[in-house]
């Protein structure tokens, strides 16, 4: 299908584009890889009026470490996250969650703010970012604010951004010793999205011991879920078989997905509870 007519806009700063986004209010949608927001315009399920491009916008497509944290630009390509050294070093967890995502030609477009900013539960990165505990930094007239991310997703396709805001940066915090993460989703063809995802990320002390754990899932809940339970199941104790079957349980539990053409909620827990026990194990072994 053909999109409705609209205005183009590329502002080549921040002020000019919030300027759009306040002059033409609930009538503009922000465009940055333009993976998500394009479809819905070509099914009319978004019919904005304006679209204001950002990607002319200079200091959004840096990924770098500063004040103890990994400071990652919202115009980051999802093929630079894929091979970015830094976070292969310090997360593999985004290699495991860039190479699920698409096809190359996706991932050599879309951004890693788009991802975040569209605001669906069915994307990948909104459960990464809950496992490790990420802090959105949205820019307006005003200037900057910090939205932690268990803050940011509101409903299906709900987020903290205000009409006249724009997100800037994503802010990970560097992992401590004896850390390990990992992703994965279940789907039904390559670029597909997920019949359930999974993110992890765990902390061991000395002694075998867990003493931070981050679990997230993908697509089996209105918004982008944290497995509170899951988490609590594993701080304090031993990563061991029966820790991680009740982490596991726990996680297939809380979770709430529907019926749909990629399989029964009922088979959507299971997949759940399945992932969490091999994420658990893979976090583990790469510490």
């Amino acid at each position: 299908m053909i999109p409705q007519a609209f205005d183009y806009h590329a502002p080549g700063t921040i002020p000019e584009a919030i300027g759009l986004l306040k002059k033409y209010g609930d009538a503009a949608k922000i465009i940055s890889g333009g993976h998500s927001l394009l479809p819905m315009m070509k099914f009319r399920l978004a019919t904005p009026e304006h679209l204001i491009d950002i990607n002319n916008i200079q200091g959004l497509n840096h990924i770098d470490i500063r004040d103890g944290e990994i400071h990652i630009g919202a115009l980051v390509r999802e093929a630079e996250i894929e091979h970015s050294d830094i976070l292969a070093k310090y997360y593999p967890i985004f290699s495991d969650v860039t190479k699920q995502i698409a096809d190359p030609q996706v991932r050599n477009r879309g951004t890693v703010g788009g991802n975040l900013a569209h605001g669906d539960a069915a994307n990948d990165h909104p459960a990464v970012m809950l496992a490790l505990n990420a802090t959105i930094i949205i820019t307006g007239e005003g200037g900057k604010r910090a939205v932690p991310i268990d803050e940011f997703f509101f409903g299906f396709y709900q987020t903290a951004i205000a009409e006249d805001e724009i997100l800037t940066e994503i802010q990970i915090p560097l992992p401590p010793a004896r850390t390990g993460s990992a992703y994965h989703k279940e789907e039904r063809k390559v670029g597909d999205y997920a019949t359930a995802g999974v993110a992890v990320k765990i902390t061991l002390n000395e002694d075998g011991i867990c003493t931070a754990a981050g679990i997230a899932l993908t697509n089996v809940n209105a918004t982008p879920l944290r497995a509170v339970r899951s988490e609590n199941a594993l701080l304090g104790k031993p990563i061991n078989d029966e820790t991680i079957a009740l982490a596991a349980r726990y996680a297939s539990e809380d979770c709430s997905p529907s019926d749909d053409l990629r399989g029964s909620a009922e088979y959507k827990k299971h997949i759940v509870g399945v992932l969490v026990k091999r994420m658990i194990q893979k976090a583990k072994s790469r510490i």
